[in-house]
């Protein structure tokens, strides 16, 4: 045990010092400055998040201190081999597990976009396995109108919920459908694959827009969600890599 000595006026009085102290000193500066790189935005572009097997744990969770949508816009990019259900994203507050989600019924060959605990279903879509799809949502409160853009196809608009807007402390998740609030995973209905260039915006998108996201020209970034400036946390084996595009 060392000692450190401190003078006084006249007098110097020396105590012993712990090298615990250091330790702990130590273990309290790496903490806070792994706490801050995990709560700066990161820039994604060029990226894709790998989820490479079946679990009930393994999730990408994003963060947003935005807790009010009165209109919604989700698109991302996603390739699977799945021949099962499987979540796409999935946004629960602590009213509603599943206030905003799209959901592959592997079953009925149909898209659901579930919005505050309401859903529809879209069926006969395009939605090939191993092949990258563009998929875009939107949903507006005030007409309660949904509708479903897969690789630039609109599907028709229809009626979920309208009135009241997606309201609370707000849980988005990537690779788990939330039936609880940050909770409740099945692991048969995980997704299993690579995903990439997750936008979210709190209005509908413009057609023009989407098909731009879609054709990946220049379109305005999510301002709730931004690829290119992401606050996430990865939980489990999810993988962050360089994305892997077809060679044409």
């Amino acid at each position: 045990m060392g000692k450190q000595c401190v003078q006084n006026s006249t007098l110097m009085h020396c105590r012993a010092h712990s090298p615990h102290t250091d330790f702990k000193m130590l273990f309290l500066l790496a903490l806070l400055v792994l706490t801050g790189c995990a709560a700066s935005p990161q820039d994604l572009s060029g990226k894709m998040f790998t989820f490479p097997q079946e679990t009930n744990t393994a999730c990408v969770k994003l963060n947003t201190s935005q807790q009010t949508f009165s209109a919604v816009t989700v698109c991302h990019r996603s390739f699977t081999d799945l021949k099962r259900d499987h979540v796409l994203f999935s946004l629960a507050t602590p009213a509603s597990a599943n206030d905003y989600l799209i959901f592959w019924d592997e079953t009925n060959k149909e898209m659901e976009p579930h919005i505050k605990d309401r859903k529809t279903e879209y069926g006969r879509q395009d939605y090939k396995p191993n092949t990258w799809h563009s998929i875009c949502s939107t949903w507006d409160s005030d007409s309660g109108l949904v509708q479903l853009w897969i690789d630039g196809q609109p599907s028709i608009r229809k009626f979920i919920s309208s009135g009241s807007s997606i309201r609370g402390s707000t849980i988005i998740i990537l690779g788990q459908e939330q039936d609880s609030h940050g909770g409740g995973f099945n692991v048969k209905q995980s997704f299993v694959g690579m995903m990439s260039d997750v936008h979210m915006w709190d209005y509908v998108l413009s057609p023009c827009e989407i098909h731009n996201y879609v054709d990946e020209h220049n379109f305005t970034p999510g301002n709730v969600l931004n690829w290119s400036a992401l606050n996430l946390q990865i939980i489990g084996r999810v993988l962050l890599e360089e994305k892997v595009m077809t060679c044409h």
